[in-house]
């Protein structure tokens, strides 16, 4: 998605949540932030918070290799529940999860 489409779907984030705090709450950052961002008044960099916001509100599929063509949401939520030795899907998720594309969790361990 482009930076526009984010800018909108954050927006329109807004707009379904009824407020700024709301959805600040949900991607970790401040209202201060969601109304500079949305302002246009931002002075940081808005890659990591406009990934963060395709994470939690946007619909784009990708393809993991262990449960198929996932939500992207979804994808989030699997690559951060805890590692369990006594699930084995739980180890191919962790495992598969270390070397994926779209993990863009800055505390990514390897194997």
């Amino acid at each position: 998605m482009t930076e526009n489409n984010l800018l909108d779907l954050l927006r329109d984030a807004v707009e379904r949540q009824g407020s700024q705090a709301r959805v600040a709450k949900m991607l970790g950052y401040s209202s201060a932030t969601i109304s500079q961002i949305l302002s246009g008044k931002y002075q940081g960099e808005l890659d990591n918070f406009l990934t963060k916001v395709e994470e939690i509100f946007g619909t784009r599929d990708v393809a993991c290799p262990v449960s198929g063509t996932i939500p992207l949401n979804e994808c989030v939520r699997e690559r951060r529940t805890p590692f369990s030795t006594s699930n084995p899907r739980r180890v191919q998720m962790y495992r598969a999860c270390l070397k994926c594309p779209f993990n863009t969790d800055s505390t990514k361990e390897k194997i």
